[in-house]
């Protein structure tokens, strides 16, 4: 349960043996089924998640009560609402498994303690945070200039695994596209 937490600190910080064992008292492990909610828009985010296994993604409704997808969490990922869990704020997100998952829950009180416990994890979440700061700012540039395509053939190139996990659906939610357009980019990019 914890191997994938494990590898993913170690790639961006070192944990002794010591420093591992302790971080794991930190967490609670949780169980989602499908379409079961992590957090609904409105209530207070207690959490951070971590995906050890299986896929999250984080919406808000439209008025229509279309899905707006603003990020999915594969294994190995985080997700929360980020506001929601600092500020104590209502959610603005709504966060469901896209299949049965398993996480690792963390609270804000635990993430305070265990900053201050192993401050070697402060860094790793600050590398963290850099890291999602860039990635918002780059998706923020594509939405506003590149076509439908060039979308859809950037989320292909820097996750070539989300067309075989997504469906057309959650993929055209995410880039801001109909389904309709998604097929059409696909059947062109076959036909060259």
């Amino acid at each position: 349960m914890f191997d994938v937490l494990i590898i993913h600190i170690q790639q961006k910080v070192k944990l002794e043996d010591n420093q591992i064992e302790l971080l794991k008292s930190f967490f609670i492990h949780k169980k989602l089924r499908r379409k079961q909610y992590l957090l609904q828009e409105g209530e207070i985010c207690k959490n951070l998640a971590f995906v050890s296994k299986g896929i999250l993604k984080s919406y808000i409704l439209d008025e229509k009560g279309n899905e707006r997808i603003s990020l999915f969490a594969f294994e190995g990922w985080w997700i929360s609402d980020f506001n929601s869990f600092l500020n104590e704020e209502k959610a603005f997100l709504n966060i469901d498994a896209i299949e049965d998952s398993e996480l690792l829950l963390i609270s804000r009180e635990k993430y305070e303690e265990l900053t201050l416990q192993i401050p070697i994890m402060d860094r790793y979440f600050r590398i963290l945070y850099q890291n999602s700061l860039v990635t918002k700012d780059y998706r923020l540039v594509i939405s506003n200039n590149f076509t439908a395509e060039e979308k859809y053939l950037q989320l292909v190139q820097s996750n070539p695994e989300i067309t075989q996990k997504l469906s057309h659906t959650l993929i055209a939610s995410y880039l801001g596209l109909s389904p309709e357009t998604i097929s059409r980019i696909r059947k062109k990019i076959l036909l060259q």
